[in-house]
């Protein structure tokens, strides 16, 4: 099994290192590893060549962590592609056990893993809701993003599929692509915590952003005019976007903010939902 592993970066010198420590760590050695220096001006790329020449650094100017994932995948030489935050690390076994999981079923395209969260240096245990899903997945996908970039494996037939990350979003890109993903492929799971998730740090992109669910409202109103679903799943991403852009709207109705609350009753008023009945105060 040949795999590339992709790891995005920008100004994480430090962290990145760590990152890249943990991928040569592998029981499971990959084919090689990618790291996209996403416009850094803390000598990331100068770094990374002195202390890992095996490493291949693709520079770029600073154009996001999709463009920078995007990068390594165009560069890739794998029939597997595995990404890895450079914020995050993994424990020594994560490729070996994803090969095992996909050994045992040669039709999986998707393998993800369970994660340790680690938030201001302090492990904490993730809600019933982040529960780690398998098989066929795309609903439990809906309501936020229940997989994590540093924890999937994909082959990259997966791509030529349904494409890649969309640099227009700045953040939940991950959320945008798994929905188009998982509306076809089934989930591989390896139940074990394969993966060191560390948040709380001031540079975390879900920090950058207030109301994430714009992003995700922006995912789904692309999904509903760009994806072949079934009525079912149809239905699903209709509740869901008129549910996160009611949550918005309450927010832009308390501050005041008007042409943005008119926007999100157009896109629920382009997208009706089934029984014809959105809740009063949208």
């Amino acid at each position: 099994m040949e795999i590339s592993v992709v790891i995005p970066t920008h100004n994480r010198r430090e962290r990145v290192q760590d990152a890249v420590r943990t991928v040569q760590a592998q029981t499971l050695a990959p084919l090689e590893i990618i790291v996209v220096d996403d416009g850094s001006t803390d000598g990331t790329a100068d770094v990374l060549g002195d202390e890992f020449p095996g490493v291949c650094v693709i520079r770029q100017a600073n154009a996001g962590v999709s463009a920078a994932r995007n990068a390594g995948i165009a560069a890739a030489r794998g029939e597997w592609i595995a990404f890895l935050d450079s914020d995050d690390t993994w424990l020594p076994e994560k490729l070996a056990r994803q090969r095992d999981c996909l050994q045992a079923d040669p039709t999986l395209r998707v393998c993800h893993t369970d994660e340790i969260w680690i938030r201001n240096g302090c492990r904490v245990n993730p809600g019933r809701r982040h529960a780690k899903p398998a098989g066929r997945i795309f609903l439990d996908c809906l309501p936020l993003c229940c997989v994590s970039p540093s924890a999937i494996l994909l082959h990259r037939e997966v791509f030529d599929a349904v494409g890649v990350f969309d640099p227009a979003l700045p953040a939940c890109e991950d959320y945008d692509l798994w929905l188009r993903i998982f509306q076809r492929y089934h989930a591989g799971l390896v139940t074990e915590s394969c993966v060191i998730k560390q948040g709380g740090h001031a540079d975390q992109l879900s920090r950058r952003f207030w109301g994430m669910d714009r992003f995700r409202v922006q995912a789904l109103d692309k999904l509903l005019r760009g994806t072949q679903l079934t009525p079912n799943e149809r239905s699903a991403v209709v509740d869901t976007l008129h549910a996160k852009c009611r949550i918005l709207l309450q927010g832009m109705q308390r501050r005041g903010k008007v042409a943005e609350a008119a926007r999100y009753r157009d896109i629920m008023a382009a997208w009706p939902l089934s029984h014809g009945t959105a809740e009063s105060g949208c």
